[in-house]
């Protein structure tokens, strides 16, 4: 298997769990973190092309990026953040730990199978760059699936801290020389009401040629 080490530039960064946003990326990549919240309960960009609209579900909004080439869909109440080093993130205001979060890197790969199969490249990713290093983590789950030709690799996963322990879903693919992350999840305890979002969350996203 290729190390996932070589794949990710220091100019991007996951968000930090210290932020109460997510997992985020440690050793040499760490840096800090900033952010602000946006206007809430608005979609991030115009409507979306129909030919690459993300699915809008009852509870849901959808976001396009045509720039990078990606669309998904969030919970509605959810508002958009700011945070270094992320292309989107979203979250709860008053659950932090529920969010989602899109990171874009380059590589060279055209295909996230080059890395091996979705077992061992969820155990690298959430060990080495979804997880601070203090954190105990599971994989529970590791899966793939296409769409239009395109590979997908989904994990669950979890990542406990002293103070709490988040249920993660993670979805990573490769495409116009990219490499796309989207990660969303929630509180254990919240885990049960949460997991039917957050999936839907995670099978929504998509990306397109830009």
């Amino acid at each position: 298997m290729v190390s996932l080490l070589t794949l990710p530039s220091t100019n991007h960064v996951w968000p930090s769990s210290s932020s109460q946003l997510g997992l985020y990326r440690h050793g040499p990549f760490r840096r800090s973190i900033s952010f602000v919240v946006r206007s809430a309960h608005l979609p991030s960009t115009s409507a979306p092309p129909c030919e690459v609209a993300a699915e809008t579900k009852k509870g849901f909004l959808p976001v396009t990026d045509k720039k990078d080439g990606y669309t998904f869909v969030y919970p509605f109440g959810w508002q958009e953040v700011v945070v270094e080093g992320q292309d989107k993130v979203f979250k709860d205001v008053i659950e932090p730990l529920e969010s989602v979060s899109v990171n874009i890197i380059p590589t060279a790969k055209q295909d996230i199978r080059d890395f091996g199969p979705p077992q061992e490249v969820g155990e690298t990713l959430i060990r080495k760059v979804l997880a601070s290093p203090t954190q105990k983590t599971k994989l529970i789950e590791a899966s793939e699936h296409d769409v239009e030709g395109k590979a997908y690799y989904t994990f669950e996963f979890l990542a406990q801290a002293p103070n709490y322990t988040r249920h993660a879903l993670t979805t990573v693919c490769i495409g116009n020389g990219r490499f796309y992350t989207v990660t969303t999840g929630a509180n254990e305890r919240r885990w049960d009401k949460m997991k039917e979002r957050l999936k839907t969350v995670v099978d929504s996203f998509q990306i397109f040629n830009v």
